[in-house]
């Protein structure tokens, strides 16, 4: 709220600036003496009279002094008197009892925090803002205040029924007990009937197996997912298994881009343009056989040069078929990994700076903070969705119109 230009002029003809510096203490003071007189209407209102107006006291409770303290705020430190009474059950609520912070300190410490900035670069971030020192044991407690917030994210009720879901992991490394150990946090994505697209969870674990999907999915279950159309998976182990024991009625489809990116690894860098236009005739055919005759047109030419290249699409065939029994508008939804790409190019610019992780819920924390950013700009549905949804209800039936 900007102040009347005349009452500036005023308060600037009074107090003679003449350098910056003056005019941030005279904020500095005018804000101690806002805050205050705050404190002072609280103690008011709890007690039922004002300071001076005993003759209106009906209660035996009394002010008892001041205690002194010093507050960040903004404009620095300011020191500030808060009053007590002699019961001793004044909480004030604009300067809580055990807050020392007035000026949004925390939430900027957060905000640094979710872009990936180390705690030293907070430290010095803060200091030059506010004029605070701040240790890395203070940044870390601060952050520990989101883990209540993460829990009750990772817990909370989702859609009965989810069109797709795309499962993906991206790794990093985790110090503990003084060893450097890998760890991979899987993602779970879903794109609701409605074409929204939500990330259902994160788990951060070691190995990947049956045994654990099997608890992954099991948790989306309890959650309220009843219904999954069609699961979108890389190759990971025990997936397949856990997925049929929790979902059975699921789709299972192999994620055509790392079906893609694995046979790449395999050819040379300056065939790999010629290779990768030659399989596109594999991943937009009409149906599966035209797919497999290009599949087998595009071994002859290449499966000398590059055998291993072909290995994981005759292995995974069955996981990969089930592609060509959709419409174009559902093909380009599964085979379009621009949702997990995006989320994981997050994750790596905040987590680019970090090399290793001091614990698992330091890597939480910060992945869950850039979910939440990335998840502010999912606001659009998918495309033509209502075109998608025509084609569910013929492909599903009462699997999705139940649920409409």
């Amino acid at each position: 709220m900007a102040l009347p230009k005349e009452l500036v002029r005023e308060i600037i003809e009074q107090n003679n600036f003449q350098k910056p510096g003056e005019i941030l203490e005279f904020l500095k003071e005018s804000f101690k003496d806002v805050l205050q007189e705050m404190l002072e209407a609280e103690m008011d209102c709890h007690l039922g009279y004002s300071k001076n107006d005993v003759s209106n006291k009906s209660i035996d409770n009394s002010r008892n002094g001041y205690t002194p303290k010093t507050v960040r705020s903004e404009l620095g430190p300011v020191e500030i008197d808060i009053p007590r009474d002699r019961k001793g059950k004044f909480e004030p609520k604009i300067v809580p009892k055990y807050k020392r912070d007035v000026s949004g300190i925390e939430e900027k410490v957060i905000s640094l925090y979710a872009r990936g900035m180390s705690t030293r670069d907070i430290h010095e971030q803060i200091k030059e803002l506010y004029g605070v020192e701040i240790s890395a044991e203070m940044v870390s407690k601060i952050t520990e205040r989101l883990l209540p917030e993460i829990r009750e994210w990772q817990n909370r009720p989702l859609e009965p029924i989810y069109s797709f879901v795309f499962l993906d992991a991206i790794h990093y490394k985790i110090r503990e007990d003084g060893h450097v150990l890998n760890r991979a946090a899987y993602v779970v994505i879903g794109v609701d009937i409605d074409g929204n697209k939500d990330i259902l969870g994160i788990w951060i674990g070691e190995n990947e197996s049956s045994k654990f999907w099997l608890g992954v999915l099991n948790e989306l279950k309890s959650r309220g997912v009843e219904e999954i159309l069609l699961f979108s998976v890389d190759g990971l182990t025990g997936l397949k298994e856990a997925i049929e024991a929790v979902y059975p009625n699921a789709m299972i489809q192999r994620c055509i881009i790392h079906q893609l990116r694995n046979s790449f690894k395999y050819v040379s860098y300056k065939n790999i343009k010629e290779f990768s236009r030659d399989f596109k005739s594999v991943y937009t055919a009409v149906n599966e056989d035209e797919a497999l005759e290009n599949l087998y047109k595009l071994k002859e030419k290449w499966g000398k040069q590059y055998p291993y290249a072909f290995r994981s699409w005759e292995n995974n065939w069955e996981v990969i078929c089930p592609f060509f029994k959709f419409p174009l508008e559902i093909r380009k939804i599964v085979y379009t990994t621009n949702i997990i790409e995006g989320l994981h190019r997050q994750f790596r610019k905040v987590t680019k700076t970090k090399t290793v992780f001091p614990s698992d819920t330091s890597l939480e924390k910060m992945l869950y903070l850039a979910s939440m950013n990335v998840m502010k700009k999912w606001t659009l549905r998918f495309r033509n969705w209502d075109q998608v949804l025509s084609q569910l209800i013929i492909i599903f039936g009462d699997r999705v119109e139940k649920y409409l």
